[in-house]
C-alpha cells in the first residue's frame, strides 16, 4: 500500500477451502517416540499452499509472498495480538509514545540487533524502511534516527489511531539489501535477509523449509526447523493432521471429532474475521453492473438465509455477522446502534422486494426484478474447491432468487480469483475482510472502506478497498477518528461510519469465518490455548504465526 502499509491482510487469505484430491507427496513422520535417537522432530506446516510453490519473500507481495516472511523472516516493530486486549509486544521495537498532538512518533528499537546475514540492525533501517516502497506515504514529513536505537516518525497528521498498521503491519527491510533494489515489485526475494527467528534454508515447488537464524536476538528457537508443504487438497490436509504427517494446518473441517479423537491433535476455533460479498460498489470508479445501486445491494442483503448459510455451508462453526463490521462482544464498547450488532438472520424476500420496487424497479413474467427494460442480473464468483464458500454462494442465489433477484455462481481457480478482485473487474465475489488487530475498529474502517485507498477500475488499490468504494461522510469520520485519542469524539466518529455502511452495503456481511486451526500435542508443546491466547493460532497468520513458533518445543 502507498499510504500506509497494506500487510494487514498478509497470509490471511481466507483458508477455509475443503477441496479433494491431492497432487502433492506426503511428508515422512519422524520418530518421536521415547528413547528414539532421532534428532529433534521438524515441525511439518499445511498454511494453505498449493503446488507449484512460487519461491517469493518479497514482504512488498503482501497477497502472493510465501506465509513464513510475514512474521518469521521479516518483522514489524511490535506484535499486536487481535486476541487480547493487553499492550502490543515489542520486537525490533521496545517502546513507543506519541507527542500531544499525534503527529509525531518516537519508537525505541532494542540494541545490539543483527539481520540473520550478521549485519547490525539499527535505526537507520527502520528509517529507511518507512520511506522505502509501498511503505512510502504521502502523510509522512519526515523519518529521522537521533541516534541508533531512535526513530521518530513525523507526520503532517495525527496517527493517534494508526499504531497497529504502522509498527505492527510494516515488515523492516535491512538498507544495505533493499537500496539496490528500484524495481522493488519485481523482485521475489528468494534469499531474504531478515530479523525473524528464522531464515530460509531449502526451497521447491513441492515445499520450503526455513531453519532458526543464529543472529535472532533471543537466540535459535527451540523448533529449529520448519517444513510448509505445498498440498492441494484440504482433504489431505485433514487425513495428514490425522495420520501424523502434518503438525499445523489452518483449514475448515466440518466434523472435527475424528480428528483430536486421540489426543495427539488439538484444536481452536476463534471466529474473528467477516466472510463477506465484496462487490464493486461506485460507477465513478469504473464499475459496471446492477450491484452498483445500493438499493440493490440493499435487497440482497433482506434476501440472504444465513441462518442456513452458516448451518449447511459452514456446520455450524462460524459466528455471527454484523453491518458495523465490528467484533463483537470485543468491541461492544464502539458500537453505536444495537440495531446494528447483527445481520438479519432469516431471509425476508417481501423486505427485498420492496427496497426494490421502492427503488423503481419491477418484477417480470420470469419472477425478477428489472429497471428500464434490464433485469437484475448478478455474477457472484468463488475459488475451485473453498467449497465452504461455494456452498455458501449457491445458497445466496437460491434465497436471492426467491426475492426476484438473479444471482448467477461460478467457481474459478485460485490464481483467476485475485486478479479481477485487484483490478475491479468484477460484480460479486465471496470475499474474506481481516478482523482489527486490536479493540479498536479503526483499521477495518481504514483498509476497506476510505475513499483514498481505493482507484479506478484497472489499477490495482492503493489499499484494501478493492470494492471501490466512496463516501465523502465515511471518509471525513475515518480522518476524524485518526486524529484524536479522546473516546468519545472516536465513537461519534464510528457512528457515522457505521450508519453509512450499513445503508451502502459495499461488502455485504455474510458470516464471521469459522478459523480453525489443528496442532500436534503429542510431539510439540507451548501451543496456544484457551487460558493463554498469546497469539492466534493460525498458521497463516501473520507475525502471530511466528510468535507460537517461538513458543513451541519438541515434547519430551
Amino acid at each position: 500500500m502507498k499510504k500506509i502499509p497494506r500487510a494487514l491482510a498478509a497470509a490471511t487469505v481466507a483458508l477455509t477451502v475443503a477441496l479433494t484430491g491431492c497432487t502433492s507427496p506426503a511428508p515422512t513422520p519422524q520418530d518421536t517416540s521415547p528413547g528414539s535417537t532421532a534428532k529433534a522432530p521438524v515441525l511439518r506446516v499445511w498454511s494453505g499452499n498449493s503446488t507449484p510453490i512460487t519461491v517469493d519473500f518479497n514482504p512488498f507481495h503482501v497477497d502472493t509472498a510465501m506465509h513464513a516472511t510475514f512474521g518469521a523472516i521479516y518483522e514489524p516493530l511490535f506484535f499486536f495480538n487481535e486476541l487480547s486486549a493487553d499492550a502490543p509486544t515489542g520486537l525490533i521495537g521496545d517502546s513507543y509514545s506519541y507527542s500531544e498532538d499525534g503527529r509525531t512518533i518516537t519508537v525505541k528499537i532494542k540494541p545490539g540487533l543483527k539481520w540473520n546475514d550478521g549485519q547490525p540492525l539499527t535505526a537507520e533501517d527502520v528509517v529507511f524502511t518507512f520511506g522505502y516502497g509501498s511503505n512510502a506515504s504521502e502523510h509522512l514529513t519526515s523519518a529521522t534516527a537521533p541516534d541508533d536505537t531512535t526513530v521518530v516518525l513525523a507526520y503532517d497528521e495525527p496517527q493517534f489511531t494508526s499504531a497497529p498498521l504502522l509498527l505492527g503491519n510494516t515488515w523492516i527491510v535491512p538498507k544495505h539489501v533493499w537500496s539496490s533494489i528500484d524495481k522493488w515489485m519485481d523482485e521475489t526475494n528468494p534469499k531474504p535477509v531478515g530479523s525473524g527467528p528464522y531464515q530460509v534454508k531449502t526451497t521447491s515447488d513441492a515445499s520450503y523449509s526455513i531453519e532458526g537464524n543464529p543472529n535472532y536476538r533471543d537466540g535459535v528457537p527451540a523448533i529449529d526447523e520448519v517444513q510448509y508443504v505445498g498440498l492441494d487438497s484440504n482433504q489431505s490436509g485433514e487425513d495428514m493432521i490425522k495420520t501424523g504427517q502434518l503438525d499445523w494446518i489452518g483449514q475448515f473441517i466440518a466434523n472435527p471429532d475424528p480428528i483430536t479423537a486421540s489426543g495427539d491433535v488439538a484444536t481452536m476455533n476463534n471466529q474473528l474475521d467477516p466472510t463477506v460479498i465484496i462487490t464493486c460498489a461506485d460507477t465513478a470508479k469504473g464499475c459496471k453492473g446492477a450491484q452498483t445501486d445500493p438499493a440493490v445491494r440493499q435487497a440482497l442483503n433482506a434476501a440472504i438465509d444465513r441462518t442456513s448459510i452458516a448451518e449447511k455451508a459452514f456446520a455450524g462453526l462460524v459466528g455471527t455477522s454484523n453491518p458495523a463490521m465490528v467484533l463483537l462482544p470485543r468491541d461492544q464498547a464502539w458500537l453505536s446502534d444495537p440495531s446494528l450488532g447483527e445481520s438479519p438472520q432469516q431471509p425476508d424476500a417481501a423486505a427485498a422486494e420492496q427496497i426494490l420496487t421502492g427503488a423503481g424497479y419491477t418484477k417480470g413474467s420470469d419472477g425478477f426484478f428489472a429497471k428500464d427494460g434490464k433485469k437484475i442480473t448478478l455474477d457472484l464468483f468463488s475459488p475451485d474447491g473453498w467449497t465452504d464458500y461455494n456452498d455458501a454462494a449457491k445458497l445466496i442465489a437460491e434465497s436471492a432468487a426467491k426475492a426476484g433477484i438473479e444471482v448467477k455462481v461460478r467457481t474459478v481457480s485460485e490464481a483467476q480469483y485475485w486478479t479481477p478482485i485487484s483490478d475491479g473487474d468484477f460484480q460479486l465475489a465471496m470475499y474474506g475482510l481481516t478482523q482489527s488487530l486490536v479493540a479498536d475498529p479503526f483499521t477495518i474502517y481504514h483498509e476497506y472502506y476510505y475513499g483514498p485507498s481505493t482507484d479506478k477500475v484497472g489499477t490495482t488499490p492503493n489499499g484494501q478497498n478493492y470494492s471501490r468504494y466512496n463516501n465523502a461522510v465515511v471518509d471525513a469520520a475515518v480522518k476524524k477518528a485518526s486524529a484524536t485519542n479522546d473516546e468519545a469524539t472516536k465513537k461519534a466518529a464510528y457512528a457515522e461510519i457505521q450508519a453509512q455502511i450499513a445503508k451502502d452495503l459495499p461488502y455485504i456481511p455474510v458470516v464471521l469465518n469459522a478459523s480453525q486451526a489443528f496442532f500436534n500435542v503429542r510431539s510439540f508443546t507451548g501451543w496456544p490455548t484457551a487460558d493463554d491466547l498469546y497469539a492466534n493460532p493460525l498458521p497463516y497468520r501473520a507475525v502471530a504465526s511466528a510468535i507460537v513458533l517461538t513458543h513451541l518445543k519438541p515434547k519430551q
